[in-house]
């Protein structure tokens, strides 16, 4: 089992959501976070110049099988990038091992409860 964390541009959830619905992911969890990493957006505010020193993003937990690893993590980058060739600020995927899910009302455990 693996928990996978991506971290997309929010105009891109959607997307994502609907091509992981079509690749039959359906459990998933969406969080509103804010970070940054290598691109800046300069804008002007009241005359000035202001760098934001964070920008609004889409975080995706989602908690697979093995067998789904590849096809969620697939899915999660032909969908997420806003150009064919990807920019800046399309995002971040981490895989992280899942030591133990618990479905808590039926009390299930392990693969049989994600």
């Amino acid at each position: 089992m693996k928990l996978i964390i991506a971290i997309i541009h929010e105009t891109q959830l959607d997307l994502v959501r609907e091509a992981l619905i079509e690749a039959e992911i359906t459990r998933i969890t969406v969080s509103r976070v804010s970070g940054h990493g290598k691109q800046r957006k300069e804008e002007i505010y009241r005359g000035k110049k202001v760098i934001p020193s964070l920008n609004p993003k889409m975080r995706l937990d989602i908690a697979v099988n093995d067998e789904f690893v590849d096809i969620t993590v697939d899915t999660i980058i032909r969908t997420a990038k806003r150009h064919s060739e990807g920019e800046i600020g399309d995002g971040k995927i981490f895989i992280v091992p899942l030591e133990e899910c618990i479905r808590i009302r039926t009390g299930e455990r392990g693969s049989t409860a994600i």
